[in-house]
């Protein structure tokens, strides 16, 4: 998926979000028909309005065509408190310690083996809180200062409770676990819980979908998806090895929360998977790109799902998730116990799988109206 990352920037003295991300034509025209979306030639970058709400709108409008990710090197924090001005990169550099103290957090968090993007964003967290309280420096932080970022800089911008969220558990971690400072992480409450339920496609549309590619490959891994539940990096994780064609399961190693598994493939599937391997032979992954032994990427698999969806007709903005979401409502509306589908999904709690229940119509189409 294509990456965007949004700055706080001063344009001819008003405060802005900027837009960076290399040029392409279909990222273009959906940043055009955002409010007051205008190109710097300066700053080589789209800018918007540093509006209540702006965030949202960027995510609403930009949702499933890109990956948005937060500065962490050019905003900086005047002496107006939430406010951002451009400043000198070098200068910032030198003059900030708590910087450094980041990337000895992200060093630490390599060696705990948390995951790739868990680092990221906890490291973009801790920067962007640790700029908005300045000129404090990390060791005089207190609980009234997350609620001052909360109140003052997450909320007027409309960001998410996914990213209120995130900001706490990256401070709590850093305070908690790396700096031992005078500070009682746990006074820094968590929002309320957003309930949202999961997106479900009927067996029809699933069936047209995984109809819709002519390229054996592409079949394969969004049957593949669907029939076992996987998450999009599980699939391309995938070895040949993975395989169990004897007990009719496939293994899934070290997937989210460092966890393995297994889940049942049925004979269509593993039949479907012996006529991929004849054909593709494949190396090192089950699912390789155009270089031989390259791992498939996920750019390459939105494309084909995007590509499925218009030739089975559906408008729907469906992900890759949405198939692992029908898998499990499917499964429930089958009669499968919830305790067996929390494990095929490799769900910690089973609070995660009860959400299913929600959307599940098996129930629902039993009540007259």
């Amino acid at each position: 998926m294509k990456s965007i990352t949004i700055e706080g920037v001063i344009h001819k003295g008003e405060s802005r979000i900027a837009l960076r991300f290399p040029y392409d034509s279909e990222l273009v025209s959906k940043v055009r028909i955002i409010p007051g979306a205008t190109w710097s030639m300066t700053m080589k970058c789209w800018h918007l309005p540093d509006d209540p709400g702006m965030i949202s709108k960027i995510e609403e409008v930009l949702k499933e065509k890109a990956m948005l990710h937060f500065s962490d090197a050019k905003p900086e924090v005047n002496s107006v408190p939430g406010t951002i001005v451009e400043v000198d990169d070098k200068k910032s550099e030198e003059k900030d310690s708590d910087k450094k103290k980041i990337e000895e957090f992200r060093k630490w968090m390599i060696h705990m083996r948390y995951s790739d993007s868990t680092i990221d964003t906890y490291a973009v967290m801790l920067g962007q809180f640790f700029r908005f309280i300045k000129p404090k420096i990390s060791s005089e932080i207190n609980s009234d200062d997350m609620v001052r970022y909360v109140t003052e800089y997450i909320i007027p911008r409309g960001l998410s409770y996914t990213f209120q969220n995130q900001v706490i558990s990256a401070t709590k971690l850093f305070f908690t676990h790396f700096y031992k400072v005078k500070l009682n992480v746990e006074t820094f409450k968590r929002p309320r819980r957003e309930h949202k339920l999961p997106n479900v496609l009927s067996k029809e549309e699933i069936k047209s979908i995984l109809q819709a590619p002519s390229n054996l490959k592409h079949r394969t891994m969004l049957s593949i998806i669907y029939a076992c539940g996987l998450r999009r990096s599980e699939l391309l994780n995938l070895k040949p090895g993975d395989i169990d064609r004897q007990r009719g399961v496939l293994l899934i190693r070290q997937s989210k929360g460092k966890k393995d598994r297994i889940t049942p493939i049925s004979d269509k599937i593993i039949k479907l998977l012996e006529e991929y391997w004849i054909s593709y032979r494949t190396v090192n992954w089950l699912f390789e790109g155009q270089a031989k032994g390259s791992r498939y990427s996920e750019k390459s698999l939105e494309s084909v799902l995007k590509q499925s969806l218009m030739k089975a007709g559906i408008k729907k903005p469906v992900t890759l998730h949405w198939l692992r979401h029908s898998y499990a409502t499917h499964l429930l509306e089958s009669g499968t116990d919830l305790r067996f589908i929390q494990e095929l999904l490799g769900h910690s709690s089973s609070r995660t799988t009860e959400i299913y229940t929600h959307v599940s119509t098996k129930s629902l189409q039993n009540i007259k109206s």
